[in-house]
């Protein structure tokens, strides 16, 4: 029936079969993870860019003459006399 040589054969060709089907795996699942890693990337980038905006959004709602512009217009507030002003020592 099956001579040792063709019973080798068919084993190996079998081996080979099962380890093209893992190469084939393991490159499907390398794809996937190279995509999640791509996506969480650019996340990452988007946080980044909006963390610069809140900063620079930041830096410009704290400028002290930003701060007395809206006092003056829309708080109608206005600096006192100097003689008005009473200093207070702790």
């Amino acid at each position: 029936m099956f001579s040792s040589k063709n019973l080798l054969l068919v084993g190996l060709l079998v081996l080979l079969l099962m380890s093209a089907l893992a190469v084939i795996v393991s490159k499907y699942h390398s794809r996937l993870v190279f995509i999640d890693i791509q996506k969480h990337e650019q996340m990452l980038d988007n946080y980044e860019v909006a963390w610069g905006q809140l900063q620079l959004e930041l830096t410009t709602l704290t400028e002290e003459n930003r701060v007395e512009r809206v006092a003056k217009e829309k708080l109608k507030l206005r600096m006192p006399q100097r003689e008005k002003i009473i200093y207070i020592k702790p």
